[in-house]
């Protein structure tokens, strides 16, 4: 799949992406996100609808995100 975002100046290939789920989602758990990180973007989806919609973060946000 190709994501672009215009107004960060990405074009991503995501067919090879990584995707994690945190060490902290228990197997029981219903509404976790996974993480890839393709080039210099952070991509997050829902583990549950893996074929939807993906959230484009550059670096800057995803470290203010986590440090937040």
């Amino acid at each position: 799949m190709m994501i672009e975002d215009e107004g960060k100046g990405f074009r991503l290939d995501t067919s090879k992406a990584e995707w994690r789920k945190s060490v902290r989602s228990g197997p029981h758990c219903d509404n976790c996100v996974e993480v890839a990180f393709v080039g210099e973007a952070t991509l997050v989806r829902d583990s549950k609808n893996p074929q939807g919609p993906v959230l484009v973060f550059t670096q800057g946000e995803w470290d203010a995100f986590v440090g937040g």
